[in-house]
């Protein structure tokens, strides 16, 4: 499945890659070679970061959920229990 975003995302991020380009290798890119870069960017690269954004999250919602079972997992009806209990020792 190819990645796509938002148009307002893809011309944030092409600015951003002319902006890299710019600065960090003094060298001007246009547009289309931006765009073209960043096209090979989500479907070389993307696949791999969204692969791992969900094993992340994943990994994060079974956490979550392990913390669930700790803190529903309290004794229910204690005093009831106990009263029981020294009904019993007493018989």
């Amino acid at each position: 499945m190819p990645l796509s975003l938002p148009d307002d995302t893809t011309r944030q991020l092409v600015e951003s890659i002319q902006v890299y380009f710019r600065d960090e290798r003094d060298e001007e890119i246009g547009e289309l070679r931006a765009s073209l870069l960043l096209e090979f960017i989500l479907d070389e690269i993307g696949p791999s970061v969204y692969n791992q954004a969900l094993r992340d999250a994943q990994a994060h919602l079974r956490r979550t959920v392990n913390d669930l079972d700790v803190t529903l997992g309290q004794t229910e009806l204690a005093h009831s229990a106990a009263v029981r209990t020294a009904q019993n020792r007493r018989r």
